[in-house]
């Protein structure tokens, strides 16, 4: 993917707009110079098939303002859309307008269409007489194509309090083909006094203009905008972005006390705005308190990318949750990703679309039992029947080559997945990812001795600093770079690569480079 210059990321290719040394925001229509700058929260791209992207805007002037809107008049406004095989917009390869409506904040997801496959594009937005900034975007192979090898990242757990988005820039700076966010993009918490930042609101979110507001805070954040603008995301969601450990309709406590009705309404919410705020295809639009976010997207005959939604469609944590010895996770009736997901997933890993079947997914994996045998409830380890109907189907199905990525845990690990856990010298049937976090947990020690590594011998690595996965995708291997920052509570510290494996076609596991 051809690299993406500074001047793009922040000048918002104003060539085209006949000036050259100013910021973006100064690139207006004289007539409209008055009207207040109105993306604030940058722009993105997402979704990518072999012929189109989904493009995404909001328009919030003002995104801190209580009422969710942005400082919006309760109007629709047109937008206008480019893209352009080059950041100066010389020549148009599609275009049009679209109508930013005010029941949406003022979101845009445009699907553009008519591209070519395996090919890289800017794009653009103007409204109000305001040009955005640039983004650059990418299709993928056409089906039965390979196209070039693909560098894809992947990370999550963002919470704004707990540290600088410094993770999110150096993302970026890598020139990724496609990031993967695997959930808890914004916390729904009060604001905490003495955090390395704030949350706007004092209380816990609820509503639909706190979600939009909280969502507007986080997107407001330059790194992140860097890291959206430079590629297109594929995202799904795990449980900050409604509420903590929330298993289908049930809450994991009663704080703050909602009823049924409020809860749902909750839910509907924070949904809503989870949309609003994605570059999503129209087909993932909520629909009342429910979201359909578990999707398959094909690079080529290179990957499949199998998102999971381990949030909406669970049993309850087994045992009252949190970490424990628990029979009742064995019970069969369990599932984490629901029964009708669970064979969704098995039908298309025994299609064989792609040399790697990736499983994009929130919740530790691998078995992980502390030296008692208790697991995280929260966890695969809390539906351990799941977890074997899924690996026995990908085994049963000749699934070649799968990976699980995951998120939600803080901390980087990686992991060879077993035939069966309770035999460690069991067939090695997989390979699982878990990225560390952006912030959320802050700095971290950066400890790399495997916790319980002797009652889990195929744990292969551990560290506790923030950071992300950087992959190298061919037809012969997948290369994982861990990759991490000391700090996050000091703003734009430097990345180094802390350990890197790799995955041979062919031959589950993880060899360490």
């Amino acid at each position: 993917m051809s690299p993406i210059s500074r001047r793009t990321l922040v000048f918002g290719g104003l060539a085209a707009a006949g000036v050259s040394a100013l910021p973006v925001r100064s690139a207006v229509i004289a007539a409209t110079a008055a009207v207040p700058y109105p993306f604030q929260l940058g722009i993105a791209s997402g979704e990518p098939d072999a012929n189109s992207v989904v493009l995404w805007t909001r328009l919030a002037p003002s995104p801190l303002n209580a009422d969710g809107q942005g400082g919006m008049a309760n109007a629709d406004v047109t937008v206008d859309w480019q893209v352009s095989t080059t950041d100066t917009f010389s020549t148009l390869v599609a275009s049009g307008s679209v109508t930013a409506r005010y029941a949406s904040a003022h979101s845009v997801h445009v699907v553009a269409g008519g591209l070519n496959p395996d090919s890289d594009y800017f794009y653009r937005f103007r409204a109000q007489g305001h040009l955005s900034p640039v983004g650059r975007t990418r299709t993928t192979p056409a089906l039965g194509a390979a196209g070039r090898d693909l560098v894809m990242a992947f990370t999550s757990c963002a919470h704004y309090e707990e540290g600088y988005y410094t993770v999110y820039r150096r993302m970026a700076e890598d020139n990724p083909g496609v990031i993967l966010h695997l959930g808890d993009y914004i916390y729904e918490y009060g604001a905490v006094a003495g955090r390395t930042r704030t949350h706007a609101g004092a209380t816990e979110i609820v509503t639909l203009a706190d979600y939009r507001r909280r969502f507007a805070q986080y997107k407001s954040d330059p790194d992140l905008q860097a890291a959206h603008a430079v590629a297109p995301w594929i995202v799904v969601t795990d449980d900050h972005e409604v509420e903590n450990n929330y298993a289908n309709m049930v809450r994991a406590d009663s704080t703050p006390s909602l009823t049924t009705a409020q809860w749902t309404a909750r839910r509907t919410a924070a949904y809503q705005a989870y949309y609003e705020n994605m570059p999503l295809r129209p087909a993932q639009a909520n629909s009342g308190n429910s979201i359909p976010l578990y999707r398959r997207l094909r690079w080529g005959n290179l990957a499949t990318f199998h998102m999971l939604d381990t949030r909406q469609y669970r049993n309850d944590q087994a045992c009252g949750d949190g970490w424990q010895v628990c029979s009742d996770a064995d019970l069969a009736s369990r599932s984490l990703p629901g029964n009708a997901q669970e064979t969704w997933l098995l039908d298309g890993l025994a299609q064989h679309y792609g040399t790697w079947d990736i499983i994009g997914q929130q919740v530790f994996f691998a078995r992980r039992f502390n030296s008692s045998g208790a697991g995280s409830m929260d966890s695969w380890d809390g539906y351990r029947a799941s977890r074997a109907r899924i690996q026995q189907g990908w085994v049963a199905r000749g699934t070649r080559n799968p990976v699980v990525l995951t998120g939600d845990v803080h901390r980087a690990w990686a992991s060879d997945l077993k035939a069966d856990y309770n035999n460690a010298s069991s067939a090695t049937i997989g390979s699982e990812l878990v990225t560390s976090s952006v912030s959320s947990s802050g700095d971290g020690d950066g400890s790399t001795t495997i916790p319980d590594v002797a009652t889990n011998p195929w744990l292969k690595f551990y560290n506790n600093r923030r950071g992300y996965v950087r992959t190298t995708i061919s037809p012969t291997q997948l290369r994982a770079d861990f990759r991490a920052v000391a700090k996050v509570s000091e703003h734009g510290v430097a990345a180094s690569t802390v350990k890197s494996f790799v995955i041979q076609e062919g031959q589950p596991g993880l060899q360490a480079v």
